[in-house]
Formats: structure tokens, C-alpha cells, sequence
């Protein structure tokens, strides 16, 4: 038992390290539909693998969605007063493709509940390394050249590096999982207004992962849906009570 819930515990905190920035990024930006039309593109990759090829080339054609999908997002920043709008059809457009692949799929709506939320207890070690590794290249690369580009070349940044991020995520957790990995705890962080907001983004994902794995595992409740449910739950109760500052 321990082992399944140390895995899923891992994994959740890898996914919390970047999107955490990621998340706070986004809501200052306003632009939060962002992961999930991206997440969901990738999706629409994985799922053309699916039923086209069995499974293979999942990786790189998720990828190539991603990072389409970053890139037209990025030049519709720059272009586009109505980019929310935009990026809301992009996120349709992908769920729906996905839907109607997964329909004609003999395993269609297993794979498609996974491509949405995955179960993350049984995430193989070698993956969430892998992953974690990925991550802090991409940090690097964030950290290194954010500061020293402007305009399109940092949005482009921006949203390649975050393309990538979530393919990753996608494949290991879903897209529902990542959306309330990334918006929950920094939204939560951004009412707070203490401290260090990416800090007490991923103490306050943390916690509320634990929880989320916690009670998944007790209750025999698919765990992806679990940590989703809990994080939205957080945010939705603390951006509620927490009166709002001038």
C-alpha cells in the first residue's frame, strides 16, 4: 500500500513543481482556459494515435498538438483582443474530436475517461523520474531566458515550454487533473496574498494532494477525479470565504 501511495504522491508533487508557476502565470495573464485547450489538443493527438495506430507514435503526436496549439495560442496573444474566446472554441474543438474518435473505439470511453483523469496510483517510478527530470530542464530554460526575451519571442517561450509540460501531464494524469493541479492551489496562493506565491502554491497542492490520495485509496475512489474534486472544492471555498483585498 504504501509503495501505490508514495508513487501517486510523487507524481503529484512533480506535476505541482512547474504547473504551479505555470498557474500563477496564467491567471495573471487571464487567460485560463489556456491549459485545458492545450491539454486538450494533446489529448486530440493521443487519441488520433489511439485509434489510428493502436497506441504508437502517442508521445510525438501528442506533442505535435501541444505545441501547435502553444504556438497558434501565442500568436493570437499578440494579435487578438478576443483570445480567451479563441482559446475557449480551441478547447471544444479538441474535447469534441477526442469524443468522437473515442466513440468509434472499441475501448473508446475507457480511454477517453483516462485522457480526461487517470488513475495515478499505478504511475510507474521510471515515468515520474523521467518526467521530473523534464521538468527541471524546462525550469531551467524558463528561468534562463524569460527575463532576457520580450514580446512574441517570450510568449512563444512561454508556450512551447508549457506545450510540453503538458503533454507530459496529460499522458500521466488527464486533462482534468491538470487543470486543477494548475489553477487550484495558485488561485488559492493569489487570494492568500502571504509569502511567496509559487511557494505557498505548491505547499498548499501538496496538502491538498495528500488528502485527495489519501482518500481516494480509503474509499476505493478513482483517484484522478479525487485530487480534481479536491482542489477545485479548496479553491472554490477559500476564494468564497476569504474576503477580497483593496
Amino acid at each position: 500500500m504504501s509503495d501505490i501511495l508514495l508513487s501517486a504522491f510523487l507524481l503529484s508533487v512533480v506535476l505541482l513543481g512547474i504547473n504551479s508557476y505555470f498557474g500563477l502565470e496564467i491567471i495573471r495573464r487571464g487567460i485560463i482556459f489556456t491549459d485545458l485547450a492545450i491539454g486538450q489538443m494533446a489529448a486530440l493527438g493521443a487519441a488520433l494515435s489511439l485509434f489510428f495506430f493502436e497506441g504508437a507514435y502517442l508521445y510525438p503526436l501528442s506533442l505535435a498538438f501541444s505545441l501547435l496549439s502553444g504556438f497558434i495560442i501565442a500568436l493570437m496573444s499578440q494579435k487578438s483582443r478576443q483570445v480567451e474566446a479563441f482559446i475557449g472554441l480551441m478547447y471544444a474543438f479538441g474535447f469534441a474530436g477526442v469524443f468522437i474518435l473515442m466513440s468509434k473505439s472499441y475501448h473508446g470511453m475507457e480511454a477517453f475517461q483516462k485522457l480526461m483523469a487517470s488513475d495515478i496510483l499505478f504511475t510507474p517510478m521510471q515515468e515520474i523520474i523521467q518526467t521530473a527530470v523534464l521538468y527541471a530542464i524546462l525550469g531551467v530554460i524558463l528561468f534562463v531566458f524569460q527575463k532576457r526575451t520580450q514580446g512574441f519571442v517570450k510568449d512563444m517561450l512561454f508556450f512551447i515550454t508549457f506545450a510540453i509540460t503538458v503533454t507530459s501531464a496529460v499522458r500521466l494524469a488527464g486533462v482534468l487533473v491538470l487543470f486543477a493541479l494548475l489553477v487550484g492551489p495558485a488561485l488559492i496562493a493569489g487570494v492568500i496574498r502571504r509569502g511567496i506565491p509559487l511557494i505557498n502554491a505548491w505547499l498548499i497542492g501538496i496538502l491538498i494532494n495528500i488528502l485527495s490520495i489519501v482518500v481516494s485509496y480509503r474509499f476505493d475512489f478513482p483517484t484522478g477525479y479525487t485530487i480534481v474534486f479536491f482542489n477545485a472544492l479548496a479553491a472554490l471555498v477559500v476564494t468564497t470565504v476569504v474576503p477580497k483585498k483593496a
